[in-house]
C-alpha cells in the first residue's frame, strides 16, 4: 500500500472512532483562535488525551466528524521526507473534494517526530487553514523554535501529569473537602498521589505493576526523545548523570562536582557535555531547575545554586532507592509540579536563600505574592520552629505577608512576629487552590 492511501485509511479510521470516551482533563484548548494551538510536555502525560479531549468539543457543538483530520507522526510507517508533506493534504482532498481546508480541524500530534515541519505547517497556516493543532515532547522545539519558526503565529500549552484534583477524577473521588466523609479518602489518594505520581495509565491501577511501566517509559524517553534525537554517543555519562541528579532531589546541584565525580568513575566527558544533558532533560520534560532568587534577574538565571524537581515522583521512585520514604522531598517535588504546572515556562518561581531558606516564592510578574513551604510533618516543635524561620526570613525580604506551609494532614493557623501562617494539608489547598 502506497503511503497516500495509507494516509486515507488513517483519516478514516480515526474519524469514525469519534467521539472518544474518556476523562476530560482541567486544561481547555481554543478552538477558534486563529493561532497554532502547541501542545508539550513529557511522554505519556496526556497531550493526545487533550487533542482528543478538544476534538469531542467540536464534535459536540456540531463539527462534523469529515472535518477533523488527525494524524499521529509516532507512527513508524510515516516516516515523511519533506517533499512528501503534501500527501497529508492530497489524501484528505480525495476523500471529501467537497470541503474546503479553511474548514478543516488539522491535529498533528507528535509532529516533531517528523524533520522539517515547520515550513510545512507554516504554509498550511498561511494559505489553507487557521484550524491547527500540533503536539510535541520536546518542549525546546515547542517553545524557543517555533517562536522563530513559526513567528508569533502560536498559543502554546504545556500538559504535565494529572493535577491531584484530575486524579480524583480519574478514581471517581469526591473532590468536596468541606464533606467530613470525604476527608480520610482524600488523605488516602494524597498520599498515593505523592508516592506514586499522576501518569494518566497508572492513576486508573492499582500501582502494581508501577516500577515496570514507568522504568518502560524513561527507557524511551532516554533513548529515542535524548539519545537519538540528540545523538549522544555517550550513553554511561548520561545513565550516570540521571543517576546523580535523581538522588539530588530538591537540592542545589553543582555540575562542577558531579563532572569530578564522573572522572573519577573513570568515564570520560568533559563540563560542556553535562551543561547540556541538563538542558537536553529539561527539554523533554523529565527533570527541571528552579533558581535561587537574586536582585539581578541576569544572577538569578546564571547562578549555579539551581535546585533540580522532576516530572513525576512515580518515576523518580521506579529510578532509585533514595527517595522511597522520603516523603518530604517527595511532597516538596509535587508542590513545585503543581506551581510550575500553573506558572508557563517557570516565570516567576524561585526559591529564597538567606541565613535560612524559603522552598518557593512565587512572583506575579514582578512581584513577590506567595511564600511556600513544603513539609510532611509539622507537629514537632523544632521542624515547625525550622519551617517557620524560613517564612518569616522571606517575608521580611520580599515584603510579602502570604505564607503557608504545605504539609500531608496538619492543619492550622498561626502568627508569628506580627505575620499571619496558614498551615494546610496537600490534598486541601491542591483543590481548593488549583491555581496558586
Amino acid at each position: 500500500m502506497n503511503k497516500k492511501e495509507l494516509l486515507k485509511e488513517k483519516i478514516r479510521d480515526f474519524q469514525n472512532s469519534l467521539p472518544y470516551k474518556l476523562i476530560p482533563r482541567e486544561i481547555s484548548l481554543p478552538v477558534d483562535s486563529g493561532k497554532i494551538v502547541t501542545v508539550t510536555g513529557v511522554r505519556r502525560c496526556g497531550k493526545t488525551h487533550v487533542l482528543y479531549d478538544t476534538i469531542n468539543h467540536l464534535i459536540s457543538g456540531g463539527i462534523a466528524k469529515e472535518q477533523i483530520l488527525f494524524l499521529s507522526f509516532d507512527d513508524e510507517r510515516f516516516n515523511f521526507k519533506t517533499e512528501e508533506f503534501d500527501l497529508i493534504l492530497r489524501a484528505y482532498r480525495e476523500l471529501f473534494p467537497e470541503i474546503m481546508l479553511s474548514e478543516v480541524y488539522i491535529f498533528f500530534d507528535e509532529i516533531q517526530m517528523a524533520d522539517h515541519w515547520e515550513q510545512f505547517v507554516r504554509r498550511i497556516y498561511d494559505s489553507e487553514t487557521k484550524r491547527i493543532f500540533l503536539s510535541g515532547s520536546n518542549s525546546k522545539m515547542l517553545a524557543s523554535d517555533i517562536a522563530t519558526s513559526l513567528r508569533g503565529r502560536t498559543l502554546q500549552f504545556e500538559i504535565f501529569p494529572l493535577s491531584f484534583s484530575e486524579y480524583c477524577d480519574f478514581n471517581a473521588l469526591d473532590k468536596d473537602i468541606h464533606l467530613t466523609k470525604n476527608a480520610a479518602k482524600l488523605l488516602n489518594a494524597s498520599k498515593a498521589f505523592v508516592k506514586f505520581g499522576s501518569f494518566p495509565e497508572l492513576s486508573l491501577t492499582d500501582h502494581s505493576n508501577y516500577d515496570n511501566i514507568l522504568q518502560e517509559y524513561y527507557f524511551v524517553l532516554l533513548y529515542k526523545d535524548i539519545v537519538e534525537r540528540y545523538n549522544i554517543r555517550n550513553v554511561p555519562v548520561l545513565k550516570y548523570f540521571v543517576s546523580r541528579l535523581l538522588n539530588n532531589l530538591s537540592k542545589p546541584t553543582s555540575i562542577n562536582k558531579i563532572y569530578n565525580e564522573v572522572r573519577s568513575a573513570g568515564l570520560k566527558t568533559d563540563k560542556n557535555l553535562l551543561y547540556q544533558l541538563l538542558d537536553h532533560l529539561e527539554a523533554v520534560y523529565f527533570s527541571f531547575r528552579l533558581s535561587r532568587f537574586e536582585q539581578s534577574v541576569l544572577k538569578s538565571e546564571l547562578t549555579l545554586d539551581k535546585k533540580v524537581y522532576f516530572i513525576d515522583n512515580g518515576l523518580v521512585n521506579s529510578l532509585t532507592y533514595s527517595h522511597q520514604d522520603d516523603f518530604g522531598k517527595l511532597l516538596e517535588n509535587s508542590i513545585f509540579l503543581w506551581l510550575r504546572s500553573n506558572i508557563p515556562f517557570q516565570r516567576g518561581l524561585y526559591y529564597y536563600k538567606g541565613k535560612t531558606e524559603c522552598d518557593f516564592v512565587v512572583f506575579d510578574k514582578d512581584k513577590p505574592v506567595k511564600l511556600i513551604q513544603a513539609c510532611w510533618d509539622v507537629s514537632e516543635p523544632d521542624t515547625l520552629k525550622r519551617e517557620v524561620a524560613g517564612l518569616i526570613e522571606a517575608a521580611k525580604y520580599f515584603n510579602c505577608n502570604d505564607l503557608t506551609i504545605i504539609t500531608a494532614d496538619n492543619q492550622l493557623e498561626i502568627s508569628e512576629k506580627g505575620l499571619h501562617i496558614k498551615i494546610m494539608p496537600a490534598w486541601k489547598t491542591f483543590i481548593s487552590n488549583m491555581k496558586p
